[in-house]
């Protein structure tokens, strides 16, 4: 079984690609990815060598190289990671959102739907594309309640209105042509291989290299996390059980603001590599002005995944946040090759261009 990967150069792709063949034997993986700042092959070294994954260059984009790709490769399914996913960036820079977002997938549903049409039957009925998006499609909760899958579309920035509109192309290549579609919603992530631009990262490396630890607004804003091994096996199950047209919200049942991230950040560094001057970490955290239409709360509703395809998270939040420490810290060397010369964890999404030395959460 071929499967193709867009995006697996990223964070979650990475980590799919590693778990993929980590437990299957009977697949090959081709991981498509652009190598844009945020996509690193560093991240698959381990991986590059095995006979059964082949890496290619390219953009999703160009139509003329994604046909010649599915004919020579002829997957079985397509796992589609690849986006700008990073909310600061769209307040900056919206157009790379809507070209990738929005143009690369409905690039890839075209190929995808032609290809498809072209199968024999016994080659059609496997055939799966899975389209990975975020919780950021519904906009923001109140104090109480939690997304499910028939919860309306309220994006709120450039990147999650990019993300709605691919969701909706998903969809409707499934009731207007039938192509075997799937859709995973999911809360945020964390975990080893992921870009220094967003939240944890950020911290932990401002906050061992004695930088600010910039807190937006309040840092009472909400999100749900959701260890990326988790998320991996979510994707995993719905690939293998999901029913074609559904879609699956996925969440950690982690609910944390930001301010409580940062504090047991600085909380797990004191004990594990604290301060040589003796100081404590959260010293340095500091509170910068909010994001443009920063959403207020996110939690997902996870129980149609759960009970229909078998799936929950394995990591607590406590749990998790402790390996991905000690991941960051046992990996210095990881984090100063993915940012040299492309990103120096500056204020972005101020909605001036960026350029304050900040970071981003």
């Amino acid at each position: 079984m071929n499967i193709l990967v867009t995006g697996g150069a990223g964070f979650i792709g990475s980590n799919f690609i590693r778990m993929a063949l980590n437990q299957g034997n009977d697949i090959n993986i081709i991981n498509l990815d652009k190598l844009t700042y945020a996509g690193n092959l560093d991240s698959l070294r381990d991986i590059e060598e095995d006979a059964r994954y082949r890496f290619v260059q390219g953009d999703i984009c160009d139509s003329e190289f994604i046909e010649k790709l599915f004919a020579e490769c002829m997957p079985a399914a397509i796992v589609h990671f690849a986006a700008e996913s990073h909310v600061d960036r769209s307040i900056d820079g919206p157009k790379a959102f809507i070209d990738t977002n929005i143009n690369g997938t409905f690039t890839l549903l075209e190929v995808a739907r032609k290809y498809y049409r072209d199968l024999d039957d016994a080659s059609k009925g496997p055939f799966r594309f899975l389209h990975v998006s975020t919780d950021e499609v519904y906009g923001s909760l109140g104090n109480t309640g939690y997304f499910t899958e028939e919860t309306p579309y309220a994006p709120s920035s450039p990147y999650s209105a990019s993300k709605a509109a691919s969701d909706h192309l998903v969809g409707a290549y499934y009731h207007t042509y039938g192509l075997p579609t799937l859709m995973t919603n999911c809360s945020n992530n964390y975990g080893p291989f992921q870009f220094p631009e967003k939240l944890i990262p950020l911290m932990i490396l401002n906050a061992l290299e004695g930088k600010s630890l910039p807190v937006y607004g309040t840092g009472n804003n909400i999100r749900d996390w959701l260890y990326v091994d988790d998320h991996c096996q979510a994707i995993l199950a719905v690939l293998e059980k999901g029913i074609p047209g559904e879609k699956y919200n996925i969440g950690g049942h982690n609910e944390k603001t930001n301010m409580n991230i940062v504090e047991t950040l600085c909380h797990i560094l004191d004990a594990r590599r604290p301060r040589l001057d003796g100081k404590l970490y959260r010293e340095q955290i500091v509170f910068v002005k909010d994001r443009p239409g920063h959403d207020m709360r996110y939690a997902i509703d996870a129980s149609k995944i759960a009970r229909e395809l078998g799936w929950s998270p394995s990591e607590t939040f406590e749990t998790g946040i402790v390996k991905t420490i000690e991941w960051y810290l046992e990996n210095s060397a990881w984090c100063q090759r993915v940012t040299d010369g492309s990103y120096f964890r500056e204020r972005l999404g101020d909605g001036a261009g960026g350029g304050e030395k900040h970071g981003s959460n």
